[in-house]
């Protein structure tokens, strides 16, 4: 066997060899459909997971196709149980299938067809699905309730049979739709994503932050030409999908309608927030008639990694429609993944983030940990805290501020970014460092004024809360100091290190700094943060706050 970076163990724990010169190679199509759970300095450990594979099989890889990425970096042939472990699973899926078909009066019924009778037995004696089958017209069908196409796929993952949905989906409304590629045009991934899209029907798409993910939904909408419903995280994200709409399309104005907090118009092509269809009125969602104001043809999820769990269950209603989520990683800390696949769809597409930097359309970037001790007096308190109160005093250590205010001055005329959870400590930060601060108290108006200037360099230097994390357009931020954030947050991380993305007219590398309270919570707290990252191919260098200079220098 070849003395390849990987061990794969009979557990479905994959270990890479980080320092071995084909690990990025094995890494990349490791990722394919492993998920990475540890990665500390020499050997990262991954798992062989049944979600992770469906979704590689749901984008076209096959069993064989995984066991060759093994076969070829092992340095241990594989264990047979792993082989046929990984056969068994990837053939679980599309075992059965949900398609139209006539029954009775209808000519175009919900049909579960598989031509397994047994799993067919075993779907239809579980009691959650049970409800949902109407009838058993042939040995190898079940009329499903028409309501029920997103239920009983939810269902079916849970009990490990995930269906494949070729039932098809209603046309909604024609509307003219073109992209205006007069400046610019689509990036090849792009253009591959879209297509691969458009011939699934539904799914998600997964781009780096600042590769393009809103000219992938205009695309996939100039491409299915009817009207659409975008749903966004907040009323800044949905003025920059209109502007970059209005920038990239034959779309007007008067054909793009927002939904928000602050304005209600319905139109062809309609951006609303998650918010306002989570918002209760006496106890009821109080919007839930804009999912059928009008025949829309494509809803579009904005940051689908970010769905709140309303509108998975709204979603559940809505699988006749096509359904695009965008997202730069599908880790939720919820573990509501597979909600994720069964409702939105399976991840069509996924460019890895140092691809898409080596091709030159994101920005390089270099990670640091800056690990600060606390004092003598803070420390004590620290210790005598109890377990629930530990993070947010080793996150909020005053000392931190020091640090800030001399890595900010070390990056002097480069745009920076200071990131923090917890408001007291940005009011504390804005202070000490004399720059604006924008949190969810900052009207949007004021919001997008402070980003416009941020954008224009009349401010240099910010001060923000997770309220920027994600659907924030700053091109050219290159810095960015993470001060405390939201616990073991992995997505988290990689949208903040987004931020920095964005590619640089001077070409420069971004830098991100994130800085740790040393043997507290807050470390610990950081290794798990840094997972997704690191699957990703990005390092993180650990400084010493106390010879930050030279340890930068010696970088």
């Amino acid at each position: 066997m070849a003395d390849g970076p990987l061990i794969v163990q009979s557990d479905r724990t994959v270990l890479l060899e980080v320092a071995h010169p084909d690990a990025e190679d094995a890494r990349h199509e490791l990722a394919v459909f492993a998920e990475l759970e540890r990665a500390p300095e020499h050997i990262h450990t991954y798992r062989i997971t049944r979600l992770g594979l469906w979704n590689a099989r749901a984008a076209g890889h096959d069993a064989e196709d995984m066991l060759a990425t093994l076969d070829k970096f092992t340095r241990f042939p594989v264990p047979p149980s792993v082989s046929t472990d990984i056969r068994e699973t990837v053939n679980r899926y599309g075992r059965l299938v949900i398609e139209r078909g006539p029954y009775g009066d209808e000519e175009s019924a919900l049909i579960l067809r598989s031509t397994d009778e047994y799993v067919l037995a075993e779907v239809a004696r579980n009691k959650r699905i049970q409800p949902l089958l109407l009838a058993h017209p042939s040995p190898d069908t079940f009329v499903i309730d028409p309501w029920a196409r997103g239920h009983i796929k939810q269902e079916l993952l849970k009990i490990g049979w995930p269906a494949e949905d070729l039932a098809g989906y209603t046309p909604g409304t024609p509307h003219p739709i073109d992209l205006d590629e007069s400046d610019w045009t689509l990036r090849p991934y792009q253009r591959k994503a879209v297509d691969i899209f458009t011939e699934g029907g539904s799914g998600v798409v997964v781009l780096p932050c600042g590769a393009g993910k809103t000219l992938v939904g205009a695309a996939a909408m100039a491409d299915t030409k009817t009207t659409t419903l975008i749903l966004v995280t907040n009323a800044v994200s949905a003025r920059q999908w209109r502007d970059e709409l209005l920038k990239r399309t034959s779309l007007t104005p008067e054909e793009i309608g927002e939904y928000s907090g602050q304005v209600k118009e319905v139109k062809p092509v309609t951006i609303a927030t998650y918010q306002i269809l989570t918002a209760k009125r006496k106890g009821e969602y109080a919007h839930l008639a804009l999912l059928d104001a009008l025949d829309w043809g494509l809803v579009v999820y904005d940051e689908v990694h970010l769905l709140p769990a309303p509108v998975f269950k709204l979603t559940a209603d809505l699988q006749a429609r096509r359904r695009l989520g965008l997202t730069a990683t599908l880790v939720r800390e919820d573990g509501r993944e597979g909600d994720v696949f069964s409702l939105i769809g399976p991840k069509r597409f996924d460019a890895p983030w140092k691809e898409i930097e080596a091709q030159g359309f994101i920005s390089p970037a270099a990670c640091y940990e800056v690990r600060v001790d606390l004092p003598a007096y803070d420390r004590l308190e620290y210790a005598a805290a109890a377990d629930e109160d530990r993070y947010r005093l080793a996150a909020t250590a005053p000392v931190k501020i020091d640090v800030v205010r001399a890595l900010a001055e070390r990056h002097a005329g480069e745009q920076i970014l200071v990131i923090g959870q917890y408001l007291d400590q940005i009011d504390t930060l804005a202070e000490a460092l004399d720059a604006p601060k924008i949190t969810g108290a900052t009207p949007v108006d004021e919001r997008e004024q402070l980003y416009q200037a941020f954008r224009e360099g009349t401010i240099a230097l910010l001060v923000v809360s997770k309220v920027a994390n994600f659907s924030v357009d700053l091109p050219e931020a290159s810095v960015a100091i993470q001060v405390s954030g939201s616990f073991g947050s992995r997505q988290e991380e990689a949208q903040r290190l987004g931020r920095l993305l964005r590619p640089k007219t001077n070409g420069h590398t971004a830098s991100f700094y994130t800085l740790i309270a040393r043997d507290t919570v807050d470390q610990d707290f950081a290794q798990n943060r840094q997972r997704f990252l690191a699957e990703q191919g990005y390092s993180y260098t650990i400084l010493d706050a106390d010879s930050l200079g030279a340890d930068l220098a010696a970088v």
